[in-house]
């Protein structure tokens, strides 16, 4: 009960700390809004650790911060090995691929009306299949390494990506493609110099709704078949022998990578879209 009383306590503390300084006159200052998600996170940390401790709540069902972050010191080797296997081998570059391949695709059925119209519809389609019924089938085709868990990342990030540089290729209005064939700019000129700048911001997004999808597709696909090394690998083995501890500290590898290459994505979007509305300050 002890325990109990001192989380919410924290909780209050915490609270009231993070309302001073969000509400407070700095609070548009880079330095607060740093520290606003810190302290919040901080806070949930804590509350967890008294919580489960105060509690004696079971390892096999949740294990105390303090442990996760033990067990991830130590098994610094592992973690990065998965990580290399997962993130770089597998999500990484079918994310490379399927972007690629999607962004000229994109072009191809811009080019052509009637690829767009029995194109897209079928894409939607291919999106909408569970990746546990299409994981299963590309290990099979590609094998059990990293070849097949890029195999699903390309499936899954093909797609979004598509429909949305598709989306912003269309984007600009007829007046300006209208003004462009006035000046007698060629379609390539017209792509380079008006249709691609407009539809950065449309590209840009469906990649940040493929770094997660990138990530996701290659953890589960682990679990259909991989050599002894992977973040999805290394789950459902630490899941089978009640480590729960080591599936945390997967998990903060997944987020962490997850959370950087995000980053690094709506880091390189404001600096190409700079111009855009949706990024000036």
């Amino acid at each position: 009960m002890i325990y109990v009383v001192g989380a919410l306590i924290l909780w209050g503390l915490g609270w009231m700390l993070n309302a001073r300084l969000a509400n407070g006159p700095r609070a548009n200052t880079r330095a607060v809004q740093i520290a606003v998600p810190v302290i919040f996170g901080a806070t949930i940390l804590l509350i967890w650790e008294l919580i489960v401790r105060g509690l004696s709540v079971p390892l096999v069902i949740l294990p105390p911060p303090s442990m996760i972050a033990t067990t991830f010191a130590n098994s610094l080797p592992i973690l990065w090995a998965d990580f290399v296997q997962t993130f770089v081998k597998g999500a990484l570059s079918g994310f490379v691929i399927g972007g690629v391949a999607a962004f000229l695709l994109a072009i191809v059925v811009d080019r052509y009306d009637f690829l767009r119209r029995g194109l897209l519809p079928v894409g939607n389609f291919m999106a909408a299949l569970p990746i546990v019924g299409t994981a299963p089938i590309l290990v099979m085709w590609f094998g059990f390494d990293w070849q097949s868990k890029a195999a699903v990342v390309v499936v899954m990030v093909f797609f979004p990506i598509l429909v949305n540089t598709v989306a912003g290729l269309r984007d600009t209005s007829d007046m300006q493609r209208d003004l462009m064939r006035t000046y007698g700019a060629s379609y390539g000129q017209t792509l380079f110099k008006l249709r691609l700048p407009a539809a950065m911001p449309f590209i840009f997004n469906g990649l940040k709704i493929a770094t997660t999808l990138a990530l996701v597709g290659a953890i589960v696909a682990e679990f259909f078949g991989s050599p002894t090394r992977g973040m999805g690998f290394r789950i459902s083995t630490s899941v089978g022998q009640l480590a729960l501890d080591m599936v945390w500290a997967e998990i903060v590898v997944a987020a962490l990578a997850g959370s950087f290459f995000y980053g690094a994505i709506a880091l390189c979007e404001k600096g190409v879209t700079f111009w855009h509305p949706s990024q000036r300050s």
